[in-house]
């Protein structure tokens, strides 16, 4: 099970978890979880707003963009913006997929999404 964990943090903590896991990564004590740390609300809350277009892509595993656009009755080109931003956290991946015409598919790798509040 591949989990996320998100939260917000001062530049200093996220600093400081930073130099910890690459120092247990050296040891090869490795975490089976993927974090994410905002150090600003204004990311973090545009993270939270669209969390509705993960759970659709885990539930409804469409071929494409544009397939969860009309299943979330959304803009293409506003959903594919929310879309990318998720790409370069790092939360979705893009497969490019080939069937007639070239496509980007959407994938979430994580089943469970937590957040620490407390950071």
């Amino acid at each position: 099970m591949k989990k996320l964990i998100v939260s917000l943090k001062t530049s200093n903590q996220v600093i400081n978890d930073f130099k910890k896991a690459f120092k247990k990564a050296k040891k090869g004590q490795m975490k089976d979880h993927f974090e994410i740390s905002f150090d600003n609300r204004t990311d973090f809350n545009k993270f939270i707003r669209n969390l509705d277009i993960l759970t659709f892509i885990i539930h409804h595993n469409p071929r494409s963009v544009y397939e969860l656009a009309k299943l979330m009755e959304k803009d293409v080109s506003n959903l594919n913006k929310t879309i990318l931003y998720y790409a370069d956290l790092g939360v979705v991946k893009i497969k490019k997929e080939k069937g007639g015409r070239e496509t980007n598919k959407p994938i979430v790798e994580f089943n469970k999404i937590e957040f620490d509040l407390a950071a």
